[in-house]
């Protein structure tokens, strides 16, 4: 079991690049066939990778704003982070936080969500708001952590015959 201490290392968190698209779609491909085989099947993993990490999806995103950050150890890309600012209300939409499986339990994602929060108070937001699947046990105790509580639960269809069946969890943003 992974040590719940902090990390002896601090990571690199920068805005990723659309040369950098390929490595983040392979990094994202890697975490979820990993992650999420005890929850999704492989079909609709196949079809909400080629949904939400198509390149010319993410390179679209960049070009119209969204937030993506990789997260680096060393020279390592170990994790990324996708988020929206929403004007009205003012509030930040966490897309995506993703890590490595060998990376989880080790601080790591506790430092991308003080990013994300950081990110939120820049821009004058005054909470974080997310999506997780109703049977991510881990990710759900990770951000009921971090201050995040259930809002409410949403069924929506995604197409290609998938829904996803999720919590809406929301965290409220100290501002200066």
């Amino acid at each position: 079991m992974p040590s719940l201490a902090r990390p002896v290392a601090s990571l690199a968190i920068r805005s990723a690049s659309e040369a950098e698209i390929p490595a983040l779609r392979a990094l994202a491909e890697k975490i979820w066939r990993e992650s999420y085989v005890e929850l999704l099947t492989p079909g609709q993993i196949d079809y909400m990778l080629a949904w939400m990490y198509a390149p010319e999806t993410i390179a679209r995103e960049l070009r119209e704003g969204v937030i993506w950050e990789i997260a680096w150890l060393d020279s390592e890309m170990i994790g990324f982070h996708s988020c929206t600012f929403e004007p009205e209300p003012r509030r930040l939409k966490l897309n995506k936080l993703y890590l490595l499986p060998e990376q989880q339990g080790l601080g790591f994602g506790q430092q991308l969500l003080e990013r994300v929060h950081a990110l939120a108070a820049e821009r004058g937001a005054g909470a974080v708001w997310l999506q997780v699947n109703k049977q991510n046990a881990r990710a759900l105790r990770a951000y009921e952590r971090a201050g995040y509580a259930v809002e409410r639960s949403t069924v929506f269809d995604i197409g290609g015959g998938y829904v996803m069946d999720d919590f809406i969890l929301t965290r409220a943003i100290s501002l200066p």
